[in-house]
């Protein structure tokens, strides 16, 4: 778009020739209160229960973990896939969030012990959110390939 064009996306060139982009965003959750909705999955996928997961999600939220599986669309299939968690003994730790737009992306890795041996997969989730900071969707890029085994 040129300077000064008005709409969603605008440029302004700035007098010492570096260009700066404006954008507007739609309403919606705050960057901080997706960051926190992030944190709380991520310590949740490692010792919460599938009820308290499942409170992060909005009404008629997706989940398709991994990318390539069915996508989960009801709330009791998505209960029942985090339900699967419960019990173990995991460990998780955030990498990395990039939040913008009301999306977020983030590495993060998950540590699980069954006896003598250690099971670490870093998947990427990207997950939209509503106005409330609700998960509306949830994509988890990994395969099998990505599992370590130790």
């Amino acid at each position: 778009m040129s300077a000064g064009t008005a709409g969603p996306e605008s440029a302004t060139v700035a007098t010492n020739e570096n260009v700066f982009y404006e954008r507007e965003y739609p309403m919606g959750a705050s960057d901080e209160k997706i960051r926190e909705a992030v944190d709380a999955y991520v310590r949740l996928v490692a010792s919460g229960t599938a009820d308290e997961i499942v409170a992060l999600y909005a009404e008629g939220a997706t989940v398709e973990d991994p990318v390539g599986s069915a996508v989960l669309t009801e709330r009791a299939d998505i209960h029942g896939f985090y339900a699967r968690l419960e019990g173990l003994d995991a460990e998780t730790n955030l990498l990395s969030a990039k939040i913008a737009g009301g999306q977020a992306a983030f590495l993060f890795e998950i540590v699980t012990r069954a006896g003598d041996q250690t099971y670490t997969v870093t998947p990427i989730d990207v997950m939209t959110f509503d106005d409330d900071g609700l998960i509306t969707s949830m994509r988890a890029y990994w395969g099998e390939s990505d599992m370590v085994v130790g």
